[in-house]
């Protein structure tokens, strides 16, 4: 596999090898050894999978108490996945970094715990798959606002078009509010 930094470390892209014929293909999405030779030791303890249509934006997410490290990536489909680091203590704390995740690219994104995670859907529809560290826990679950102008992240919004949002999502939290973490 092919370890991607990004502009703040400790946030990854992650190419596994992709072995490939006319009959289709075969990846390796999670090697626990491998990943444990490349820096990337983790324990998880919980597989979400979530489908969702076109100009949907869910995030951004995070857990303020059992802060929640995620491995991501895309089965169908392509979406936008954005990382803000909520670290007070990080020299990157309130800055982004996003990659495109597809079934094409077969890319993976390590979010680590800390962060703030969300992504937008840009084909019409996508299949969205995670691990994580962390149980969900529902009390602790805390959203910063996708459009804070203070993060002025560039959603790729197809047609101009705002995304849809759930009702949490649209009440979110600007990044100057928000409970951060150490």
């Amino acid at each position: 596999m092919k370890l991607i930094p990004t502009a703040i470390p400790d946030v990854l892209i992650i190419e596994p090898k992709v072995f490939g014929d006319e009959r289709g293909f075969f990846m390796e999405t999670w090697n626990q050894q491998s990943f444990a030779e490349a820096g990337l030791d983790f324990r998880f303890v919980q597989d979400n999978h979530s489908r969702s249509r076109q100009g949907i934006l869910r995030g951004l997410h995070y857990q303020i108490n059992n802060p929640q490290g995620k491995l991501v990536r895309v089965t169908q489909g392509c979406v936008y996945d954005v990382a803000v680091d909520l670290r007070r203590s990080s020299p990157t704390f309130g800055q982004w970094t996003a990659v495109e995740l597809s079934a094409d690219n077969h890319r993976l994104f390590w979010v680590p715990p800390g962060f703030a995670h969300g992504f937008y859907v840009m084909s019409e529809s996508a299949d969205f798959q995670y691990k994580c560290t962390n149980l969900y826990a529902p009390e602790y679950e805390r959203c910063v606002r996708w459009d804070d102008p203070s993060l002025n992240i560039p959603w790729p919004l197809v047609r101009g078009e705002a995304p849809q949002l759930s009702a949490k999502d649209a009440v979110g939290t600007l990044l100057s509010d928000a409970e951060v973490f150490a």
